[in-house]
């Protein structure tokens, strides 16, 4: 609330300075269950709302503040399909580090990753899922063993609920990676948690109410599927009927890849595709690269498109007799 409130205050002299009203930026903080964001938000003089959130309150700002132009990011079920790599080693420090980036506590961090029951092939030989698997936890216990490196990359739990669901997770099939705890020296009660990685057989329908729910935070399912037509038939499910901010895709094939550029390109989300290196599928800038689409659930426009910022400004006329 601080940096928001000094920000705040620096516009304000700004405006004030150059002759504005100040008012034209205020903060209005609330506390949980107060609900003064629903009160101000339905009110008749707020014409354009901007929100990024939870998906119950985005699409409850969709359905009420029909006053107003309403823009929302929320959140999905985003989806890694796992097929093939030329670069097994860096392919898994790329998710270890996507799946740990901020306690998994972004829009665009991965939750399901797709592998074929059968494996995968890679440029170490073929590999069963259980083995990807077991070497992405190797990979995100290599990230985070050092506690100090750890803090830097999770940051804290951002409230009760998440930890819930992260305590919850372990419960809902094998653990591939357990959860641990870590103490942050300069911040006593931080509540720092490693991710948890847990195993699902796509084809059970119980396991389906757990990959097909999104789980914010630091939960991730490594889901069996019968093929990479299967995974990409579930992805297009998954955005359709969830949402996705991001997808991500490792394949040497190219008509694996087209199939799921064309789902991604049909269900309108954002494809990342074989990325080993420095950028990570969740590291989408909100005014640099294409932050949503607007074309599927997760949220309503896309933070740098054209319509985003013309959509805003309406041309009205004044007409009187000559």
């Amino acid at each position: 609330m601080l940096p928001l409130a000094l920000t705040v205050r620096a516009a304000r002299q700004v405006l004030a300075e150059a002759g504005f009203d100040p008012n034209l930026v205020a903060l209005a903080a609330e506390r949980p269950g107060e609900g003064i964001a629903r009160t101000l938000a339905t009110r008749p003089e707020i014409r354009i709302i901007d929100y990024t959130g939870s998906t119950e309150f985005g699409d409850w700002l969709e359905a009420n503040a029909r006053q107003a132009q309403v823009y929302t990011e929320k959140a999905g079920v985003n989806t890694v399909i796992v097929e093939s790599t030329d670069d097994y080693k860096g392919m898994l420090a790329n998710l270890a580090f996507s799946l740990s980036l901020y306690s998994g506590q972004m829009c665009t961090t991965p939750q399901n990753l797709l592998i074929p029951r059968d494996g995968i092939t890679t440029d170490q030989g073929p590999k069963s899922f259980d083995e990807v698997a077991a070497d992405l936890a190797k990979a995100v216990d290599g990230l985070l063993g050092d506690d100090a490196r750890a803090n830097a990359l999770l940051g804290a739990i951002v409230n009760p609920e998440v930890k819930a669901r992260l305590e919850a997770a372990a419960g809902l099939g094998e653990v591939a990676l357990a959860s641990r705890e870590i103490a942050h020296p300069e911040f006593p009660n931080a509540v720092v948690r490693t991710p948890v990685i847990v195993k699902l057989d796509g084809a059970k329908p119980d396991a389906e109410a757990a990959y097909m729910s999104e789980c914010f935070g630091p939960v991730s399912f490594a889901v069996a599927v019968d093929s990479a037509g299967d995974a990409a038939e579930l992805l297009r499910r998954t955005i359709r009927e969830k949402g996705a901010m991001t997808v991500g895709a490792y394949t040497t094939s190219p008509e694996v890849e087209e199939t799921v550029r064309e789902v991604c390109l049909e269900e309108a989300a954002q494809l990342s595709l074989n990325l080993t290196g420095g950028v990570y599928v969740n590291q989408t800038a909100a005014f640099s690269d294409f932050h949503g689409s607007g074309g599927n659930p997760a949220a309503n426009a896309a933070l740098c498109d054209g319509a985003f910022v013309a959509n805003r400004f309406r041309v009205i006329e004044v007409r009187r007799e000559g």
